[in-house]
């Protein structure tokens, strides 16, 4: 069954028309893309007309008819940079190589941001345009171009990435072979940027990437440079973003809250987590705050980043709370997601918002039975939880699936073809942005 969230929007047959294209040798300096017979795999290259791209058949009764499809691919297709799956789609090139500028921009602007790579190679006109940065700044603002699911594991020691785009329901291969060869694991995502931390020997580091830029920089060593709880944030407007270390606890004392601002290219130094027992090291940061569980004592911590200081809000779990996640919605909205019941076959999901107001936990929503019993088998089984923009993902390594839930549509559906690789992959929201930058 398929209840993916999210429509394909309508474009042109440009998307399907860039498939017939073979990359890396189909350009003439003229900006036009030549005449290529696609090669399939276990054939031979056809010297036929009817094989041949850009070949016309100029009797009306022979005219193919060329059926558009929605941007992107179909629903389980899986792509990569490197490898397309070519449809049989003759494509005039006279026309193509006669669109208006204008009219040229706004096909593009539509063409998925995973696909932008491959049709740089095109020919010499649609590489300055698709590098160019205002044509990128605008590609970026194209709202169904996200919000995307990103899955990050290991095979073998080597990093492997795929991503899920909602609006396109299909997969995406993203190759971090332009990443450093250190061990390194998933922190989070925001504003297009990726954040990624590990050990490059014994020393501990951090970097941020954009994945379709292929643009990384390791940030400079923290002042207690020990592997930390961290959470990164994008100010869009500023265009900055800030990389923020929980006080952890390393040996006998507590370590510093730590802030690392782009702007300043620099970690600061701030007040050290008064001492408490944390439910779980999940953190969400909403409205210019991070919320941590706590245990003792009970309720959650809150650490205002413009101050700089931490204070405990005394905000009570619900009863027979099994598990907890804390999820950032939008306009200031904090969830809190877990199951709840004593025993296994009463066992539920539930969906709770914290009134500010009040400071209590308010029931929203719960998991209906059949979700949840497809997801979750076994009693304790492990889940995991994230959110943005009142979007909330459900995801169970055993069953290899997905769940999403559309807070403000109040819509539950399942995610199409999900390609959860392996026990260990760690998954968070993605926004593919071109003008995210890590400088």
């Amino acid at each position: 069954m398929d209840d993916s969230p999210g429509e394909s929007s309508e474009s042109g047959s440009i998307v399907s028309n860039c498939h017939s294209l073979k990359i890396g040798g189909l350009h003439n300096d003229d900006g036009c893309p030549r005449q290529e017979s696609p090669t399939r795999i276990g054939e031979s290259r056809s010297a036929s007309p009817i094989g041949c791209v850009g070949s016309r058949n100029t009797s009306p009764s022979r005219q193919k008819v060329i059926k558009t499809k929605p941007r992107g691919l179909d629903e389980e297709t899986v792509s990569t940079f490197g490898k397309v799956v070519h449809p049989d789609v003759q494509m005039e090139d006279d026309i193509w190589a006669m669109l208006p500028e204008d009219l040229l921009n706004e096909i593009l602007l539509r063409v998925p941001p995973f696909m932008i790579f491959r049709l740089r190679s095109v020919c010499k006109r649609w590489n300055s345009i698709l590098q160019d940065s205002s044509f990128l700044k605008f590609h970026s603002q194209v709202p169904s171009h996200g919000p995307c699911l990103l899955t990050f594991w290991k095979n073998l020691q080597t990093p492997q990435c795929s991503v899920f785009s909602l609006p396109l329901k299909a997969w995406y291969r993203i190759p971090l072979t332009f990443l450093p060869q250190w061990a390194f694991w998933l922190v989070g995502s925001s504003g297009g940027l990726v954040c990624f931390s590990g050990l490059d020997g014994i020393t501990f580091k951090t970097l941020v990437c954009n994945p379709l830029t292929q643009t990384w920089r390791t940030l400079p060593g923290m002042h207690y440079n020990q592997q930390r709880q961290m959470i990164m944030v994008v100010d869009r407007i500023d265009c900055s973003f800030k990389v923020i270390a929980t006080g952890d606890i390393y040996g006998d004392r507590s370590l510093p809250t730590e802030v690392y601002d782009s702007k300043l290219d620099r970690w600061s130094l701030h007040q050290i987590m008064p001492a408490v027992n944390l439910c779980s090291s999940k953190m969400a940061y909403c409205d210019s705050r991070l919320y941590l569980e706590t245990l003792s004592p009970l309720g959650l911590m809150m650490y205002r980043l413009d101050p700089g200081y931490w204070e405990h809000i005394p905000a009570r779990f619900p009863r027979s709370l099994l598990d907890g996640y804390l999820v950032a919605g939008t306009q200031k909205r904090l969830f809190l997601v877990g199951r709840i019941g004593l025993h296994s076959n009463l066992q539920s999901m539930r969906i709770w918002e914290l009134d500010h107001a009040k400071i209590t936990w308010v029931e929203i929503s719960r998991m209906p039975p059949k979700y949840f019993r497809a997801l979750l088998r076994l009693s304790a089984e492990r889940f995991e939880c994230f959110g943005q923009d009142n979007l909330i993902c459900f995801t169970s390594w055993n069953q290899g699936k997905g769940l999403l839930y559309d807070v403000d549509k109040k819509v539950w559906s399942w995610i199409a073809g999900c390609a959860l690789q392996s026990y260990n992959s760690q998954v968070c929201f993605y926004e593919p942005r071109f003008d995210a930058s890590i400088c």
